[in-house]
């Protein structure tokens, strides 16, 4: 029986990817090393050694990651702090009928483990979960499989009989690496026929999940 799901948070329960576009933007601006929107968007979910490879051969520099890195992350700290953190739609409730229907659930995220207990405390959203993991918890994160099969045999669940959601191509190819079930919930990108194939289900929103994760058990 599917009774296990597994959360991204950026996108995906946090409304905080359109804070990674533009001050990615922004700060690659500011420091000399501007990149496109179609760049920006290729780093959502990417683990750190993928991203900092990906950043330093765009513009074939080593310092490029850390350089832009450390001024998009005083840019998104001050955003937050004016702006606040926003859930996507329909979270709480929807977590809170899964939980109820006895689904155990989790994360498993590219942010690092300080700010995702921060993010996930302000929000009152520990609750729901049993299990969070984070990519700094194994040598490699997101689209590598490593976040996800870390996951599953932490929680001692076979990857075939969990579901990940996701909202991001670089997150979709992990869980799809590792053997899960994949649920896509689009955020800044839609869905397009290369990671189509990958999926076990399309949602609109989070509304979507009980209805579908109901009817699969």
């Amino acid at each position: 029986m599917n009774n296990t799901i597994i959360f991204d948070m950026d996108g995906t329960l946090l409304d905080t990817e359109k804070y990674y576009r533009k001050y990615w933007r922004i700060a690659s601006e500011e420091t000399g090393y501007p990149m496109t929107d179609e760049m920006v968007l290729s780093l959502r979910s990417l683990g750190r050694p993928f991203s900092t490879e990906r950043i330093n051969t765009f513009f074939n520099d080593e310092r490029a990651y850390n350089i832009i890195r450390g001024r998009r992350m005083e840019l998104i700290k001050e955003a937050i702090k004016r702006e606040g953190i926003q859930l996507k739609p329909y979270v709480k409730e929807t977590l809170g009928i899964l939980k109820e229907k006895g689904f155990r659930l989790a994360v498993a995220t590219a942010t690092d483990e300080e700010r995702t207990k921060e993010y996930l405390e302000k929000m009152e959203l520990e609750e729901y979960f049993s299990d969070v993991i984070c990519a700094t918890m194994v040598k490699c994160g997101k689209p590598a499989p490593d976040i996800y099969l870390y996951a599953c045999e932490k929680m001692n669940i076979k990857p075939e009989e969990t579901y990940a959601v996701e909202d991001s191509p670089n997150g979709i190819l992990s869980a799809y690496r590792a053997g899960c079930k994949v649920i896509m919930i689009p955020d800044q990108t839609p869905c397009d026929d290369e990671v189509r194939p990958y999926l076990s289900f399309l949602a609109e929103s989070m509304k979507d999940l009980p209805g579908f994760l109901l009817e699969e058990r």
